[in-house]
C-alpha cells in the first residue's frame, strides 16, 4: 500500500514536472514523461531491497549503473547549460529553460553522444532494475528504454528542423547513447 502512495505522489509531480509536454503529444517531453513513470515504478518497486546485498553482481551492477547516471546528467547538464545559449526564441511551449539552446553544443560529452542525459535515465532505469531484477521489472524497464528511444528521436527531428545541417552533420560524427557503439 505504502508502495503505492508512493507511486501516485510520485506520478503527480511528474505530471506536474511534464505539464507542458503532456499538453503537447508528439514532443520529446511527451515520451519522455513515459520513460519517468516507467522509472519511477522502478524505484518505487524495487527501493525495500536497495542496499541489502551491495556486493552481488546485480546489486553492484545496479550501483555501477546509477553511479553513471549520475555522471552523464552532471556532464551533460553543465556543458548544455554553460554552452546552449538557452533563449526563449527557441519554444515550442514544450521546452524547460535548459532546453531552449540557440547554439549546438557539440564538445565535451556531447562530442561523443548526442543524448547524455537521456543516457542518464536509461543506466537509471536499468541501475533500478538490477537492485531486484525480475520479469516486471524487465517489463518495465524496456518500457522506459523504448520510451527514451522515442524522445532521443523525437528530440533529433526537433534539433534537424531547428539546426539545420549542422545537426545532420553532428549526428553522423556522433552516436545516440553510448559512444562508438549506439
Amino acid at each position: 500500500m505504502n508502495e503505492l502512495i508512493a507511486f501516485i505522489a510520485g506520478s503527480g509531480v511528474v505530471i506536474w514536472l511534464s505539464r507542458k509536454a503532456l499538453a503537447k503529444p508528439g514532443s520529446h517531453g511527451f515520451f519522455r514523461f513515459f520513460a519517468w513513470e516507467a522509472i519511477l515504478g522502478l524505484i518505487v518497486m524495487n527501493h525495500s531491497v536497495w542496499g541489502e546485498d551491495p556486493y552481488s553482481p546485480h546489486q553492484f551492477t545496479s550501483w555501477m549503473l546509477m553511479l553513471l547516471s549520475m555522471f552523464l546528467v552532471i556532464a551533460g547538464a553543465r556543458t548544455l547549460t554553460r554552452h546552449g545559449a538557452a533563449n526563449a526564441k527557441r519554444d515550442d511551449g514544450s521546452f524547460y529553460e535548459f532546453e531552449k539552446t540557440t547554439q549546438l553544443v557539440s564538445h565535451g560529452i556531447f562530442g561523443y553522444i548526442r543524448h547524455p542525459m537521456y543516457s542518464s535515465l536509461l543506466a537509471l532505469a536499468w541501475g533500478a532494475y538490477f537492485q531486484d531484477p525480475s520479469m516486471i521489472g524487465a517489463i518495465i524497464a524496456g518500457i522506459a528504454s523504448f520510451s527514451l528511444w522515442l524522445t532521443a528521436v523525437t528530440d533529433e527531428r526537433e534539433c534537424l528542423a531547428y539546426f539545420g545541417e549542422s545537426y545532420a552533420d553532428y549526428m553522423q560524427r556522433t552516436k545516440r547513447f553510448i559512444p562508438f557503439l549506439l
